[in-house]
């Protein structure tokens, strides 16, 4: 049978879209919350271990059984396990639990990513800067405002408003495809992600009395090292960061070529995902959060982990 499956195009591609798949909030907004609650600075050391023992392994293995379903034709875990469990009549039921992660992650990221979208917005228009320089109260009243969808642009609430378009886009670069979509796409904004996120460190670590909130991160609490909890939070995150049994890396590692070094591509994703973590996402969102709220920042920390962030 003749395959027409599309392929990723280049190298290059395929890795900036398995990073783009994996670098994102969780790496600038609960990767330092989890460091600043699990030891702080300690936290790196359980966290490299888990990224050594689990995170690289298990990644191989997910773009290995990828690739191997891709080359019959199946890019999801249902199809993928059907023939590399030797077409057992229950391969394809246990496959189907691969279809879940991606799905609830849809219906909670992509509403996220319309925030981000919405505070775009407000911040080119002037209006987030004014709510800032009103301190901790105004920001927490404008965030929840708009959460509980009592923000409106004209008569729709700004929140329904704003996923609806982040929702069209999404769903109209899935339409070009594998190489026309997601790879010319990340081949672009991947690297735009990494050099805005470089100029924020910079930023950040020229703000005034910036020790304070780089302390709350990461001063060390080695006596955390010995509670079972933080080892598990770091194997969690790992898991959670390289996107892994989520039939994420699966689907993609399906469109990549026969011949494609995959240990190599996917230590370069693994990488890059790793840099975006802990050298940007532990400098930039929490030290300012720590900065902007003060003694507040316990209470702002209750709104949970993106709400800390926005």
């Amino acid at each position: 049978m003749q395959n027409n499956r599309e392929n990723w195009g280049s190298k290059i591609g395929v890795i900036l879209a398995v990073a783009g798949s994996a670098v994102g909030l969780g790496n600038f907004l609960r990767f330092p919350v989890q460091a600043a609650t699990n030891g702080g600075g300690a936290f790196i050391i359980p966290y490299l271990i888990a990224f050594l023992l689990l995170g690289i392994p298990l990644s191989w293995m997910e773009w290995t059984l990828g690739r191997a379903a891709g080359l019959h034709h199946h890019g999801t875990a249902p199809g993928g396990f059907h023939y590399i469990l030797g077409k057992k009549p229950w391969a394809k039921h246990l496959g189907s639990l691969g279809l879940l992660p991606p799905l609830f992650i849809s219906f909670y990221y992509v509403f996220i990513q319309s925030w981000i979208l919405a505070f775009t917005y407000y911040s080119a228009t002037g209006k987030l800067m004014e709510v800032v320089a009103g301190g901790y109260e105004p920001m927490k009243e404008f965030f929840g405002n708009y959460i509980m969808l009592n923000t409106k642009v004209g008569p729709i609430p700004a929140a329904i408003l704003f996923f609806l378009i982040t929702f069209a886009c999404n769903m109209g670069l899935l339409s070009f495809g594998v190489r026309k979509g997601i790879e010319r796409v990340n081949k672009v904004t991947m690297p735009i992600l990494l050099i805005m996120g470089i100029i924020l460190v910079v930023r950040v670590l020229t703000v005034t009395d910036i020790g304070k909130g780089l302390a709350f991160v990461w001063n060390p609490n080695f006596s955390e090292m010995l509670n079972p909890a933080v080892w598990l939070a770091a194997s969690g995150q790992v898991f959670f960061t390289m996107s892994l049994g989520m039939g994420i890396v699966f689907c993609y590692a399906s469109y990549l070529k026969p011949k494609e070094d995959l240990v190599l591509s996917s230590l370069t994703a693994g990488a890059t995902n790793g840099f975006a973590e802990i050298i940007l996402g532990g400098t930039i969102v929490i030290p300012m959060a720590v900065l902007i709220a003060g003694n507040n920042i316990e209470e702002c920390a209750k709104l949970g982990t993106f709400g800390l962030g926005f």
